[in-house]
């Protein structure tokens, strides 16, 4: 039988993946931040209230990265 070692949750995103979300904060660097099922994912060109469609365009541990496909 394997074991492994988990490193935290496993992300409810995948690269490609398209979501409708709404912009709830904004990062330091400018972002706007959503979330989906939790898991943070920053979309650039934003801001706090936007309602936008996003594709994921990069997946880390943490965070996703979505760019806007339309508002």
């Amino acid at each position: 039988m394997e074991y492994r070692e988990r490193r935290g949750p496993i992300s409810p995103v995948n690269v490609g993946d398209v979501y409708d979300v709404k912009i709830e904060d904004v990062g330091r660097e400018g972002d706007g931040i959503a979330r989906v099922e939790g898991f943070v994912v920053f979309v650039p060109n934003t801001k706090k209230g936007d309602n936008v469609r996003v594709r994921i365009s990069k997946v880390s541990r943490r965070v996703g990265f979505g760019e806007v496909i339309s508002e």
